[in-house]
């Protein structure tokens, strides 16, 4: 068994998904007046530790903003799982659903059959951070095989602060 591994420096792909709000969005794209995206891929409703990962991604994501990174949140979810969620969480940044098994597969992430009807109805993906910078380049990306292993979030906010200060001329990693 292989997986196509997502390269680090490697073009985003344009994913496109709805939201909640009833809109399709660009998962790579950030909204104005941001220049970097930070696409969060979340296991999806039936996961308690996603759950708990995204509101505290929600205590941090105005310091993500300052310092220019949009933040999204995604699963393969449908709308009706999804909004079922959301009463569970308390964020603001937007939440969108619907990835297909060949979305998932594009970026490369872990898929994951459910154990059973009371988990969930489909494929889901394992979670994943990929953080896209201006050139739509994916600068920072990090993916799990299961929902135990997760970056802390205030390493990574630190993390790209300093890369994102132009006197630090941080490149890539991991490319060679």
């Amino acid at each position: 068994m292989t997986q196509q591994k997502f390269l680090a420096g490697a073009t985003f792909p344009e994913i496109q998904v709805p939201t909640l709000e009833e809109e399709t969005i660009t998962l790579g794209k950030p909204n104005t007046p941001f220049d970097w995206k930070m696409v969060v891929v979340y296991r999806g409703q039936h996961c308690p530790l996603c759950t708990r990962y995204l509101n505290e991604l929600e205590t941090l994501a105005a310091e993500y903003n300052k310092i220019g990174v949009d933040v999204v949140a995604v699963s393969a979810d449908s709308k009706a799982q999804l909004e079922q969620h959301k009463t569970k969480l308390n964020v603001s940044y937007p939440l969108a659903y619907g990835l297909t098994v060949e979305q998932m597969q594009q970026l490369g992430l872990y898929l994951s059959v459910p154990r059973s009807e009371k988990e969930t109805d489909h494929v889901f993906a394992e979670p994943a951070i990929f953080v896209i910078n201006a050139e739509g380049k994916v600068q920072v990306l990090d993916m799990s095989n299961g929902p135990f292993a997760r970056p802390d979030l205030k390493v990574l906010l630190q993390g790209l602060s300093f890369i994102r200060n132009p006197e630090n001329n941080y490149p890539i990693r991991g490319t060679y």
